[in-house]
């Protein structure tokens, strides 16, 4: 990335003595050699330095600096400062929601507006009813629904102040996308309720709700409704379209050459040196607010515990399928947890894919480098913790094995060397049902990555920077806890199936997690350590013991009720009276049902 060039070797220049007495010779032996390696420098430099791949231009988003208080807590100040009309709140757990947020708030460029992305968590959301005071303005909700119709942790508050607010929203113009899996019985469950409710406290829906299922394509869900959504904007305000803003860059990059190791982040999820200083104090008190941040009820969220491995052995006895049994030991970590909760666990990416993605891309993995949003006043100033290496952020921070997004790959077109991967990848991006179901042929169905595309298309080579800028980021894998506390105080249980199969274009995809719990295996009492938090769940056991139970879980879905039964367990032990407890589980075999023995 730098131009500094060290080490240049010039060869085959011949120096030639000139036959002239010493004393009346215009330059030495030692004179022509620096001028020929002069020479030679000023040769390399002209014709193989400077002539580099060119690249295309982003221009980078503009904004307006903000007149007031960077700190000011009022987002309506924020807005009025800043002279923007448009908020976008979001309600995330794995990033896909604070993604479509990011987008609508660009989209509004295109429209005579200006958009703020916001985290209700970091606002105060009475101000609401504020957002009537400045012109054409329009509050968006991009909302997640998690686990079984719960709102996302950072979106908590904002669900218990509408449930018990009485706040007058008249004259605010709002729309809602959400988000959800239809797998899940209370399918946008958060999304819906926040629409409704919105509407019940005064406020005008300016278009209708926008449902986006993770069971199929949630990104085509959301196109599609945004494609509409716009043009009833323009209709509802009385605005027109100013045409396309071209690419756009959100973050600039500085590479850092001199930063003193201990500045550098390796993979903590938020505070810097975490993993070698661990801190299990209640609360966190110190990010600053020119940090990275993970807001979340739990906060455990941003400062996981590096819990060892206590156990990791396989489930199935022989076969090709595999499935663990995985111990982590929080002995005096001050976790607390209760059967039917869930354990989240950050993973790291496959190295080899990483490894990979650096070759095709030319780049040196080592590199130090920062992404600072151009956006001074936002609230997020990193999009992951930086300053970082393309190795660490690669490997730590982003999602190289889902399918990269339309979004991405609309990004690439331009980095594209040979005009038939630039027109492929145009056709693929296009709002065409054509483009559709390219993308869904091509990206969806034949399971490719970012490598996969890099390798399938060799002539695209993006700045990697940019790249890291799009990618999005690498989330927690939640598990099931498979124990119980009353047996298990100071451990907790997972019951993980490893995830690995072969693609349409015969490439062996693997699970990010399981893959990677699988290989930090004890080895001659050394217990590898792994990052995790604990998740509260609502699934629980009927309070009363004596409450018969049935329970359904085929494969590794009774891995919540091991817990549930080991709780039973105690209690019958203690005397208590204990219901019928009745579990139905599947297995393809007689003699594969796990935990059998």
């Amino acid at each position: 990335m730098s131009d500094e060039v060290t080490n240049v070797p010039v060869t085959n220049v011949p120096v030639t003595e000139v036959p002239a007495p010493e004393e009346e010779a215009w330059f030495s032996t030692l004179d022509l050699l620096i001028l020929s390696m002069l020479a030679g420098f000023a040769v390399y430099w002209l014709f193989f330095k400077n002539k580099k791949q060119e690249q295309p231009v982003f221009k980078k988003l503009v904004v307006q600096p903000m007149a007031g208080k960077i700190d000011d807590p009022s987002f309506i100040n924020k807005m009025k400062n800043s002279k923007r009309n448009v908020i976008v709140f979001y309600g995330s757990q794995t990033g896909t929601a604070e993604e479509f947020a990011g987008r609508l708030a660009k989209d509004s460029i295109m429209y005579g507006m200006k958009g703020m992305v916001a985290d209700p968590e970091e606002c105060e959301l009475y101000e609401l009813s504020r957002l009537s005071e400045i012109d054409n303005a329009l509050a968006l909700f991009c909302m997640a629904t998690y686990g079984e119709g719960d709102p996302t942790d950072n979106a908590q508050d904002f669900y218990e102040w509408l449930q018990s607010g009485d706040t007058d929203l008249s004259g605010v113009k709002f729309a809602v996308f959400a988000l959800g899996n239809k797998t899940y019985e209370h399918y946008n469950a958060m999304g819906k309720y926040v629409d409704k409710r919105l509407e019940e406290l005064g406020g005008t829906r300016v278009f209708e709700l926008g449902m986006g299922d993770d069971d199929a394509n949630i990104e085509e869900d959301f196109v599609n409704w945004r494609e509409k959504f716009w043009p009833a904007v323009c209709e509802h305000f009385g605005v027109e379209a100013t045409g396309d803003q071209g690419s756009v860059r959100q973050y600039s990059v500085t590479i850092n050459e001199d930063i003193p190791k201990e500045k550098i982040y390796t993979g903590e999820i938020a505070r810097l040196g975490s993993f070698t200083n661990q801190k299990l104090k209640v609360y966190d008190d110190e990010l600053g607010s020119s940090h990275f941040t993970i807001r979340s009820n739990h906060t455990m969220l941003k400062n996981p515990y590096l819990a060892p491995v206590r156990v990791n052995r396989e489930l199935h006895k022989g076969g090709d399928r595999s499935c663990l049994h995985i111990e982590f030991d929080i002995t005096g970590s001050k976790i607390r947890y209760e059967a039917g909760d869930h354990v989240a666990v950050y993973p790291v990416n496959d190295s080899e894919i990483v490894e990979e993605i650096g070759k095709r891309l030319e780049v040196d993995l080592d590199t130090i480098f920062t992404l600072t949003n151009v956006d001074e006043e936002a609230s997020k100033k990193h999009p992951f913790p930086c300053p970082c290496s393309y190795r660490t952020a690669l490997s730590h921070y982003l999602d190289v094995t889902n399918p990269p997004r339309v979004l991405l790959l609309k990004e690439m077109v331009e980095y594209a060397r040979e005009e038939k991967d630039k027109e492929f990848l145009a056709k693929m991006t296009a709002s065409t049902a054509e483009g559709k179901q390219l993308y869904n042929d091509w990206i969806i169905k034949d399971h490719r990555n970012i490598l996969a595309v890099l390798e399938d298309l060799p002539s695209l080579k993006p700045e990697i920077d940019h790249l890291c800028e799009l990618l999005p980021k690498l989330q927690a894998r939640y598990y099931s806890i498979s124990s119980s506390p009353m047996v298990h105080d100071t451990s907790i249980h997972i019951t993980a199936v490893v995830v690995e199969y072969k693609t349409k274009t015969g490439r062996t995809q693997r699970g990010v997690a399981t893959n990677w719990l699988k290989m930090k295996k004890p080895d001659n009492g050394i217990k590898p350590r792994v990052p995790i938090y604990v998740r509260k769940s609502q699934f629980r056991l009927p309070f009363k013991s004596n409450t018969p139970v049935i329970m359904i879980g085929p494969g590794t879905g009774l891995a919540p009720f091991r817990g549930f039964i080991q709780e039973r367990f105690v209690a019958k032990k203690n005397g208590k009276p204990v219901g019928d407890t009745v579990l139905y589980f599947g297995c393809r075999h007689k003699a594969g049902g796990l935990y059998i023995s």
